[in-house]
């Protein structure tokens, strides 16, 4: 170990001598001098798309590197069509479906005889899908294969096992109060989207208590057929070979009736500042948020690169200044949230000291107003898109990650060239467009202002920037229960 630990230092060293002697000979002063030469074309390889009659759509990714099979079903329907008496439904049935295991095993033998195969079936639930995975060595591809496919058909949902999911759902729900960041992120939603929204909602011990076994049974009666499934398998196989064994497992399934989307109202809080009162810490969680967009928005890559430049990363105008210049955030960062079929949420988020609370929210607000006096300058637009398409690549550097993205398209029923289509989109982005971005989507006056902390500790008292409202986030008791008696 010390030999290749004494191996790496000089290979390290070498290389910076190279360097530094590659830039004495071509007469290089100054690193900035240093021409860097245009990205190469980015075109990852494309799954293989298949729809069988039925409706399900199949992707294909060959991956030859190892000796790996690895895929993934994604199912329509997630906890924003949950029932709002029966929050956590979806979590307890994303760990039920696999724990309780099938018809013909229980979900300990289903471990057993993965385990000897160092194989895994996974499944969870999501705010818009659940899923159910698997990864096996390419010799063991048919037989745990057919777990998945009894999964998908005949999962038996046992009722032990759903005791202990909603058990792990009511500790999740007795520590929930603990951390200022967690906090600060669950009430910040319910204030962007309006508390009773079903992507800002969560579970309740009455409404983890209300869900049933056969609520877990017409769940999945309801929402898994062919065509609200979306598969995609990776790995070491030959595509046609694979397409064959997927159409004889899944041609004769029938289709089911299609998910319907609800109608999601969103109600953001009114403008204006809200406290959660904390008072075992001694720093607080500042959050702005308002309303963001979607990401089919022909303003989509302007949002991506004024992100970046205003709050997304070390050189960014939010850290640089509140973090670096005025010392005054452990972490800061901002802007403006862009979902699939959803509007995001435009957040601003800060942690700081509770001397510096006020301080520290007017920093903020400073940040925005200088975003009129001084506009995102060209060099901060440059440094923002190079960011971004500098990495960009890592983000799609396996068969596995491209397969990913490709599936979440389909789902979301993007273009399928969305993704080479996002590199050009940045490289056009003008400073123009991200100057006409921020001021279209950030406004001051339209946040709601959200801290968590000590308020006893503050600098100011809050309402020394306007009127205050208090967040109760009390935990109801469990069902029988009277408050102060939970444990």
């Amino acid at each position: 170990m010390k030999r290749l630990a004494s191996y790496s230092f000089v290979l390290v060293s070498l290389l910076i001598g190279i360097s530094i002697l590659s830039t004495v000979t071509l007469g290089q002063s100054d690193w900035r001098q240093i021409p860097i030469r245009p990205l190469r074309a980015f075109q990852p390889k494309q799954p293989k798309r298949i729809q069988l009659p039925n409706g399900m759509v199949i992707f294909l990714q060959e991956d030859r590197e190892l000796p790996l099979i690895d895929g993934t079903a994604r199912v329509r329907g997630g906890s924003r069509e949950e029932p709002a008496t029966k929050v956590g439904l979806i979590n307890i049935y994303g760990e039920v479906w696999r724990t309780g295991g099938t018809k013909a095993q229980t979900g300990d033998q289903l471990d057993d005889f993965l385990e000897i195969r160092a194989a895994k079936v996974e499944t969870g639930g999501g705010v818009d899908s659940t899923t159910i995975g698997w990864s096996c060595l390419k010799d063991d591809f048919d037989d745990v294969f057919k777990i998945v496919a009894d999964l998908l058909h005949e999962p038996e949902f046992r009722e032990d096992k759903i005791e202990i999911a909603k058990q792990g759902e009511y500790d999740n729900i007795s520590r929930r109060n603990d951390e200022i960041g967690g906090i600060a992120a669950r009430e910040a939603v319910k204030l962007a989207y309006g508390p009773q929204n079903s992507y800002a909602r969560v579970p309740e011990y009455a409404t983890v208590a209300a869900v049933t076994r056969q609520d877990l049974i017409d769940w999945h009666h309801a929402h898994v057929h062919p065509n609200n499934i979306i598969l995609g398998i990776t790995g070491d196989f030959d595509s046609s070979a694979m397409e064959a064994k997927l159409r004889q497992a899944f041609t004769g399934w029938p289709k089911g009736p299609a998910v319907k989307k609800n109608e999601i109202q969103f109600q953001p809080a009114k403008p204006g500042y809200y406290v959660i009162p904390k008072e075992d810490v001694n720093q607080s969680a500042i959050r702005m948020v308002d309303l963001g967009t979607t990401r089919d928005n022909p303003d989509y890559y302007a949002i991506e690169v004024f992100n970046e430049a205003f709050g997304g990363g070390f050189s960014s105008r939010l850290f640089r200044d509140l973090r670096t210049v005025k010392g005054l955030a452990y972490s800061v960062s901002g802007g403006i949230g862009t979902a699939f079929d959803h509007p995001g949420i435009v957040r601003l988020s800060m942690g700081t000291k509770s001397q510096t609370t006020i301080e520290a929210i007017q920093g903020l607000y400073e940040e925005i107003d200088n975003l009129n006096k001084q506009p995102i300058s060209d060099d901060e637009i440059k440094r923002a898109k190079d960011s971004i398409l500098n990495s960009f690549v890592f983000n799609f550097d396996s068969p596995e990650k491209v397969l990913r993205e490709r599936m979440a398209y389909e789902f979301y029923g993007y273009p399928a060239d969305f993704l080479e289509k996002y590199r050009v989109g940045i490289e056009k982005v003008q400073t123009a467009d991200v100057t006409r971005a921020g001021g279209k989507y950030l406004h001051k006056e339209k946040l709601a202002v959200l801290v968590v902390g000590n308020t006893s500790e503050f600098d100011k008292p809050l309402s020394s920037l306007g009127p205050v409202t208090t967040v109760d986030i009390t935990i109801p008791p469990p069902p029988g229960e009277k408050p102060g008696e939970a444990k």
